[in-house]
């Protein structure tokens, strides 16, 4: 199996002229060989079409850049730091993937841009959310991908994001929610999508869930 993943771009000043660079973080890395899936990353809007007859799925990676709101009729706020091109790539890739019925898999920042891929908004500001090392609670509706993956309706889950979900897609039901009411996880048909981390969690479980759901059938 080999699973398409977009890989995130990252600008370290200090070590110019190779400051510019795409990256994938090594937790996926050792998920994906444990369940002995290739990862093929990609990096550009070049030959979509054959990344996509190549690949079985994909995974839309979090980012640390904040999806302009240009792309969801909203105005910026002064000082966020926007990406350029990151969301560009992302929507073609979801929309390509889900035309073909590829499963799909948002995490973090991939959950936002699934969600204002197929017309919804996001809040650009939340306060509560981004602390690093920390956890918060999440309800898991009944008879979602997530409550298949841990038969419970409460989870302890990290907190990495600074945005969220504002308007649901309408073609999309909602999975999980934070304490505060944030929407935590969404799901329609194979294309799942989560607010927090499970590579970072080392959760190989979800992982597992998702390609046995999707892929063996």
């Amino acid at each position: 199996m080999i699973l398409a993943i977009i890989e995130r771009i990252e600008d370290i000043t200090e070590k110019k002229p190779f400051n510019k660079r795409y990256y994938l973080t090594e937790n996926y890395k050792s998920i994906f060989d444990e369940l002995n899936i290739l990862l093929f990353p990609v990096v550009s809007e070049i030959n979509l079409d054959k990344v996509c007859e190549l690949c079985d799925g994909l995974i839309v990676t979090g980012s640390c850049m904040d999806i302009n709101p240009i792309y969801y009729n909203e105005k910026a706020i002064e000082g966020k730091n926007y990406d350029v091109d990151e969301f560009k790539l992302d929507k073609k890739l979801i929309e390509l993937f889900s035309s073909k019925n590829k499963p799909i898999l948002g995490i973090c920042g991939g959950l936002q841009s699934i969600n204002v891929a197929f017309g919804g908004t996001l809040n650009q500001n939340i306060s509560n959310h981004n602390i690093n090392n920390s956890k918060h609670k999440i309800k898991i509706s009944n008879d979602t991908f997530l409550n298949k993956i841990y038969e419970n309706n409460n989870l302890l889950v990290n907190s990495y994001h600074n945005q969220s979900i504002k308007d649901l897609s309408p073609i999309f039901k909602i999975s999980a929610i934070s304490e505060d009411g944030g929407i935590e996880g969404i799901e329609k048909d194979n294309i799942i999508g989560v607010q927090w981390h499970p590579e970072e969690m080392k959760d190989i479980k979800f992982f597992k869930k998702f390609v046995t759901m999707f892929f063996d059938k």
